[in-house]
């Protein structure tokens, strides 16, 4: 018999066990100084909220308070003072007006994708949203414009391998670079590689790079209004526009073509709901008369921004909806506002997107403005995902069981992908 129990527990618990006694006495005693001289803030646990008082007026029941003696009185009620308002403007001391009294509040909300939306559906959404007809891979005509031996960078192989070793070994003096400088530095390295090409083809000199420009478009698709806004990567815009990818006849072909439905997912999922915006909004980003105004090609970083990391799926959605963005500002600017059924040239804009090794690419030509119903002319959306630039870049061998599994240095580079990025650079200039 366990000496050590009390006779009040034994008269109490008469099946009483000693082990499971000592088994719980120890579990509660962990549970207890589980977080012992720990913050709240390391446990991860917020303060509960507090409850405001209610103040409860009964007519004929004034309350009494000490604001007449100017000074704390016990027992007696706290002053309700009415809110002092400063008869000048600090912008210091602003405060936000509610939504329902600013002059741009309106009872239809919009719905709104900025850079850092992540759409659930990914490409399916975007492809909704824009009333476009995806089509895998590149145009073939435009993927021949980087065979011909003229349109070459000399010792082209050679050339862009020691741009990803620039990037991924010489440019930093860590065992392991972030991504982020590394895939920025390889896509400087790239675009200065093509841009060797201007003394043949002198229409690369029309061109300029913009960054941290900020978009803004509106459309209406079905019965809901839905905004592009926001900055979106590098652009490489010039004074000419593209020309087209397909003709008339295949354009009047994507009539035919049936949207795909996501049903009962809502088009608008994670996507900004506002009540105060801008109805007919339209910013391509630059004042009128600049004179690189086409958009030619947008260069995305997956890890551009530190604060929102997207998903592939979500990446290519965000490179789908802001190459849709850019070329609906051109067509508002040239064609104005009202829906068009079929424009007279339809607008190409380029999208780019990278990660430091694989390449996402991207063509978007906008042949119709009405996109509020599902029938007639769709848009195009040409797209070549995932495509690596070369396997494994490593300052240190990778070895498993004594074996060396990796090798140190650049491996498995693929000179189809960068072929592939030439083109898409030289579009319009050959």
């Amino acid at each position: 018999m366990f000496t050590g129990m009390p006779h009040w527990l034994r008269m109490a618990a008469p099946s009483f066990s000693p082990t499971v006694f000592l088994k719980n006495l120890g579990r509660m005693s962990t549970q207890a100084r589980r977080h012992f001289a720990v913050s709240r803030c390391l446990t991860a646990k917020a303060p509960p909220a507090r409850r405001p008082r209610e103040r409860v007026e009964i007519p004929g029941f004034e309350m009494v308070t000490y604001g007449e003696r100017m000074h704390y009185v016990p027992g007696l009620a706290k002053p309700v003072y009415p809110q002092w308002e400063r008869d000048y403007k600090d912008p210091r001391h602003y405060k936000t007006p509610p939504a329902h009294q600013m002059p741009l509040y309106k009872e239809k909300p919009c719905y709104v994708y900025n850079q850092r939306t992540s759409a659930l559906e990914g490409v399916r959404q975007a492809l909704w949203l824009t009333k476009a007809k995806l089509i895998s891979g590149l145009p073939p005509r435009l993927l021949s414009l980087a065979e011909s031996p003229a349109n070459q960078i000399p010792d082209q192989d050679e050339r862009v391998q020691n741009a990803i070793k620039h990037a991924r070994f010489w440019d930093t003096t860590e065992d392991r670079p972030c991504k982020e400088k590394y895939s920025n530095t390889l896509l400087s390295n790239l675009l200065h590689l093509c841009a060797t090409l201007q003394s043949r083809h002198p229409a690369i000199g029309r061109r300029i790079l913009a960054e941290k420009y900020s978009l803004a478009t509106t459309w209406k698709r079905g019965e809901d209004l839905f905004q592009v806004r926001g900055q979106n990567g590098l652009l490489y815009n010039c004074m000419d526009p593209l020309p087209e990818v397909s003709g008339k006849q295949e354009v009047g072909d994507t009539a035919d073509h049936v949207l795909k439905s996501f049903y009962p997912v809502s088009p608008s999922i994670d996507l900004q709901k506002v009540h105060v915006y801008k109805e007919e909004v339209n910013c391509s980003g630059f004042r009128e008369g600049y004179p690189y105004p086409h958009a030619h090609t947008l260069y995305f970083q997956e890890e551009g921004d530190i604060n929102c990391k997207l998903r592939p799926k979500q990446f290519r959605a965000k490179m789908v909806m802001f190459a849709f963005g850019n070329a609906l500002a051109r067509a508002h600017s040239l064609y104005g506002t009202q829906p068009q059924s079929v424009l007279g040239r339809p607008i190409t804009v380029q999208a780019v997107g990278t990660n430091g090794r694989l390449f996402q690419f991207l063509v978007f030509q906008l042949n119709t403005t009405d996109l509020s119903g599902d029938n007639g002319i769709k848009n195009q959306v040409w797209l070549d995902e995932d495509v690596e630039l070369y396997d494994y870049a490593k300052l240190r061998p990778l070895i498993k069981k004594k074996q060396v599994k990796v090798p140190a240095g650049l491996a498995g580079y693929k000179p189809e992908t960068f072929r592939k990025f030439l083109a898409l650079y030289l579009h319009g200039a050959v």
